[in-house]
């Protein structure tokens, strides 16, 4: 490889893109290794200095991943998938408890198991194995023992990433269950909790792994700071919107502090689950919710035109730049949402915007929404700056693991 790339991974970077590779020699597969070419290569600088060992993705952008910073083999590599994968485990048991069951258990990069992805939802653990150095035959049964040992789930399920299988010339992954308890047939939905509320949780069904966990204490902290500025307000009416809600998640955290919620999104079928998931917490809320399937730039633009006004506005938008080239076009998407929340907020209210788009940098963020409250005549005041929950661990020297941001922020 170059010498930029031998630099990166010297720094403590895992990944070499493809346009970095000068040459590749693909050892044969041993036993147990996958069709064709082993998935491990060893890894070495411009000059022939070893760099360590890395999986191969051949389809991928990012050819390699490394693994280890020695020569290691496929049975080496077995051991330090499974420590690796019960050390996750061990740093999210502390975040488990009975108001929370749910988690992400391995991180990718941020837990060194590159392209290995398990969550937790109540007794369910899914599986996302999202490179192809990751179908060597050992892999997907070594993480299957380890779930099992370290959590007995009722069911461990793999779930495909559509866009991550066309970037890495993936398979379609088996859709019965890896394994399950029993007898019966396998689970695949279920209740899990987050911060004391309920959520329903279908294995085939949903965005990502089916939940937004990185988001869960942002939830909570939406909820605690509309109860303080609601107490501190005496203007402050309760009236909270939830933009791209997707299946209630700020909404219903926000419904235990407010008197009337709304949530938006353009996707019926998430919002048929926010509505069971409304059912499920009916008790416990304090709020009247209502769910509106429309586009969320279209919807804004009228009701800001129309005088509409919130206490609370949540803008938890998907990732508009999954490339640098559409970062230009990511923050205009945020200056005209954040523009629009800023036009229907009430004075001393509560705007929590996010980003979930890792090209773009806490300064355009922050940026977008700065001219946005030009732009709308607002004073803006940081109250917090959140990231992914603990779950979702940074790695200082993997800055792609800095991928969500979120702005607290009371609108003068």
């Amino acid at each position: 490889m170059n010498g930029r790339a031998a630099e990166r991974l010297r720094s403590g970077h895992l990944w070499v893109y493809a346009s970095d590779v000068e040459s590749i020699t693909l050892p044969d597969a041993g036993p147990g290794g996958i069709d064709g070419p082993s998935a491990l290569v060893t890894v070495g600088d411009h000059r022939g200095l070893l760099l360590g060992t890395a999986l191969y993705s051949p389809a991928s952008q990012i050819a390699l991943r490394m693994v280890s910073r020695e020569a290691i083999d496929e049975a080496a590599w077995l051991e330090l998938l499974e420590a690796r994968l019960r050390r996750a485990i061990a740093r999210r048991r502390p975040l488990l408890d009975e108001e929370n069951d749910a988690c992400r258990l391995c991180f990718s990069e941020a837990d060194e198991l590159p392209g290995v992805v398990a969550d937790k939802y109540g007794g369910l653990l899914i599986l996302q194995l999202l490179t192809k150095g990751l179908l060597a035959a050992g892999v997907r049964e070594r993480c299957v023992r380890v779930l099992r040992e370290e959590l007995t789930p009722a069911a461990i399920w793999e779930r495909p990433d559509a866009r991550v299988r066309e970037l890495e010339g993936l398979p379609a992954p088996n859709p019965e269950p890896l394994w399950f308890a029993g007898p019966a047939k396998a689970v695949a939905s279920t209740q899990f909790r987050l911060n004391g509320l309920a959520f329903h949780y279908d294995a085939n069904a949903g965005q990502k792994t089916g939940a937004f966990l990185d988001q869960r204490m942002n939830y909570a902290a939406a909820r605690e700071w509309a109860r303080r500025l609601g107490a501190a307000n005496p203007g402050f009416e309760g009236r909270a919107l939830d933009v791209f809600c997707y299946q209630g998640g700020f909404a219903l955290h926000l419904a235990q502090v407010c008197r009337q919620v709304t949530g938006i999104d353009a996707s019926r079928a998430s919002l048929e689950v926010a509505e069971r998931n409304l059912e499920a917490n009916r008790a416990c809320l304090a709020a009247q919710v209502e769910w509106i399937e429309a586009g969320a730039f279209e919807i804004l633009r009228d009701w800001s035109a129309a005088g509409k006004r919130f206490d609370a506005i949540v803008l938890d938008p998907p990732a508009f730049a999954k490339t640098k080239r559409a970062v230009a076009g990511a923050l205009r998407g945020y200056k005209e949402l954040n523009l629009r929340a800023l036009l229907m907020a009430n004075p001393g209210g509560l705007l929590v915007s996010c980003s979930c788009s890792h090209h773009v940098a806490w300064a355009d963020l922050e940026g977008a929404v700065a001219s946005a409250a030009a732009d709308a005549g607002r004073r803006v005041r940081l109250l917090e700056r959140r990231g992914a929950a603990p779950d979702h661990p940074v790695v200082l020297n993997l800055p792609e693991t800095e991928y969500l941001k979120c702005l607290v922020l009371e609108v003068e």
